[in-house]
């Protein structure tokens, strides 16, 4: 189980990062020869990117979404996860191929990608009693305060005050 960090955190990031969401929707569960192909695709992808931090996906973590099973992960620039999709020596642009070529407008598996930049001071985070978790986890974990400010709006820039709606722990 992993260590609880008591108090209140936050991601402390200097650089311009992404945001990468990826995942799949079963949309026929009767049709396995269409979604299993899909479904087993991410996990060599992703031990391929943990063994090879140089190609710039800096964490990654299953998660359910709604209907989707995903991935969420950071990266550390566009170029690096563009690269990563599009080189035919890794494991992603064979399986984005193979996906067209057998699931195509099938409609018996979806799949789907969000990617956003972030820049320095774009983002906002609090861990709150939690093990390191999503940017914390990512990036530098360091005690809220440290940075910019106890508020979410005071740490995103929103808002130059520093007041929270309830007395910070």
């Amino acid at each position: 189980m992993a260590r609880i960090e008591a108090g209140r955190y936050t991601a402390r990031i200097e650089d311009e990062f992404v945001l990468f969401l990826i995942g799949m929707r079963i949309n026929r569960l009767w049709r396995p020869r269409q979604w299993w192909p899909v479904f087993v695709a991410m996990p060599p992808m992703i031990r391929e990117l943990e063994a090879h931090p140089e190609k710039g996906m800096i964490h990654s973590r299953f998660a359910l979404m709604g209907s989707s099973l995903a991935y969420v992960q950071y990266w550390r620039s566009f170029e690096h996860l563009a690269d990563f999709a599009r080189n035919p020596d890794d494991p992603h642009l064979p399986a984005w191929k193979e996906f067209n070529q057998r699931v195509r407008d099938s409609g018996d598996v979806g799949i789907w990608h969000e990617t956003y930049r972030v820049g320095p001071g774009q983002f906002e985070a609090i861990y709150g009693n939690m093990p390191r978790w999503g940017l914390g986890r990512a990036f530098e974990h360091v005690p809220v305060g440290s940075t910019t400010g106890q508020s979410a709006a005071k740490r995103i820039g929103a808002s130059a005050e520093d007041e929270t709606a309830v007395d910070p722990y």
